[in-house]
């Protein structure tokens, strides 16, 4: 693929289950970029896994360790996938809008709700008494409010989501494969 100046790196945000891994490495497979998971990113650089780190510092803790480590993040032809709650970071998102286009995997609610195992686990940060159907509604301005490309994911499986962002890619860029 000819490499376009204009896109050097593109950044998936979108809540989790999302498929902003799995999207990414897909994409970044058919584009010949690197694929960059923050989460991992964060647990390399903190040496604790998420669920530590939140359990160490509590959310907002959790959320200056996100914040840092995203607006630092220095990579060229890369998908990036930061975890869900990097919208809530100033600095992080204003980073990298300037490092990339930023695409949202627009999920529905019962979607996220059907593929969220342990939200524990998963790393997902929710305040004291927030459900999770609070926590979609507070994040869904924001992604919005991010996105330079929205990809409505309902009905869509990975492969197919791929597609669609490399056909919207090809028009806004010029790509070439």
């Amino acid at each position: 693929m000819r490499r376009n100046q204009n896109l050097d790196n593109i950044t998936l945000i979108g809540m989790p289950a999302s498929g902003k891994s799995t999207v990414g490495v897909l994409l970044a497979k058919r584009l010949g970029y690197s694929f960059v998971d923050v989460d991992i990113v964060i647990q390399e650089q903190e040496g604790r896994l998420l669920k530590e780190i939140i359990a160490e510092e509590g959310q907002e803790g959790f959320l200056r360790v996100e914040n840092r480590v995203n607006a630092e993040l220095s990579v060229h032809n890369s998908v990036i996938a930061p975890g869900g709650s990097v919208i809530y970071g100033t600095e992080a998102m204003e980073h990298l809008k300037k490092i990339s286009t930023v695409v949202y995997l627009k999920l529905s609610y019962e979607a996220v709700e059907e593929r969220l195992g342990n939200l524990t686990d998963r790393g997902v940060v929710l305040k004291d008494g927030m459900t999770l159907k609070d926590l979609y509604e507070e994040r869904i301005p924001y992604y919005e409010q991010y996105a330079d490309i929205t990809v409505d994911e309902t009905g869509i499986d990975a492969g197919g989501i791929v597609d669609a962002l490399r056909s919207i890619l090809e028009e806004r860029f010029g790509l070439e494969t």
